[in-house]
């Protein structure tokens, strides 16, 4: 509705994971290259975390873009899945064809390819998103995952991606033998007041928010604070704050959104909750 008022090629604020919109605060850096670390290095298992909202959905979009056409992945958004539903959705996301339906066919096929991946001098690796929501018996079918292995080296990297509760659960006495398999781990903390400014900026780029024009959109410091204030640097608050402080300022023919216009972005934000 106000992409044309305010010049803009795109909604700068979507909460979809596009990797475009990925702005990288010093903590996301640190986490993508804990991610690329284990995964080159063949470390087995990673685990990323971070609260709702924070991030994590688009920076493993980056890490597949960033890991490029040698490394082979796979990419399960769903994890409330049996034994046998993880090993078909890896096999599928692999891109692995095949008619059998039963749990030692997958392994087969899945242990083939993966050996086929490495004799090439490639890597393959397996994401998995939303992970604390990964039934007990199916987060110890991916530990099994990883016994795939040449006499030197793994041959399947699995990144475990959640909500902090993934933590709690991988704590579990249950759970131990893959907790101590997890080599490398990060948690990924909500933005500064600084980085939320940079983050705001950058978006706003990204759609194509022009320099150049009259009326230049800014949101000045007094917006950016409340945003931060309310949304305390988690990125999807961010989005759904500064998507609806835009709208307001689309309403009032205005170009600067300020502290004003956030404050009417809340209260609309607050009564559709």
């Amino acid at each position: 509705m106000y992409k044309d008022y305010f010049h803009l090629s795109e909604e700068p604020f979507s909460i979809t994971p596009d990797p475009r919109y990925l702005y990288l605060t010093s903590q996301h850096r640190e986490a993508m290259n804990h991610l690329l670390y284990g995964i080159r290095q063949r470390k087995g298992f990673i685990c990323l975390t971070g609260e709702v909202g924070s991030g994590k959905t688009t920076l493993c979009r980056a890490l597949l873009a960033e890991l490029g056409g040698e490394i082979h992945t796979a990419l399960i958004l769903n994890p409330m899945l049996s034994e046998t539903q993880l090993l078909r959705a890896t096999v599928e996301e692999f891109g692995i064809v095949t008619k059998s339906r039963d749990r030692l066919s997958y392994l087969k096929l899945l242990n083939e390819f993966l050996l086929k991946v490495n004799s090439q001098g490639h890597d393959a690796v397996l994401i998995i998103d939303e992970a604390q929501d990964m039934p007990t018996a199916t987060l110890e079918m991916a530990r099994l995952l990883s016994n795939l292995e040449t006499e030197r080296q793994k041959l399947l990297q699995i990144v475990l991606v959640g909500q902090p509760e993934l933590g709690h659960k991988l704590a579990r006495p249950a759970l131990r033998q893959l907790a101590q398999r997890i080599t490398v781990r990060f948690h990924l903390e909500a933005m500064s007041a600084h980085d939320t400014e940079d983050y705001i900026r950058h978006r706003l780029a990204v759609a194509g928010a022009s320099q150049q024009q009259e009326n230049i959109l800014t949101f000045d410091r007094g917006a950016v604070r409340e945003i931060y204030r309310y949304s305390r640097g988690t990125p999807r608050l961010i989005n759904a704050l500064s998507d609806k402080a835009l709208l307001a300022g689309y309403v009032y023919r205005t170009a600067r959104i300020d502290r004003n216009l956030v404050r009417l972005a809340i209260d609309e934000l607050k009564e559709a909750a």
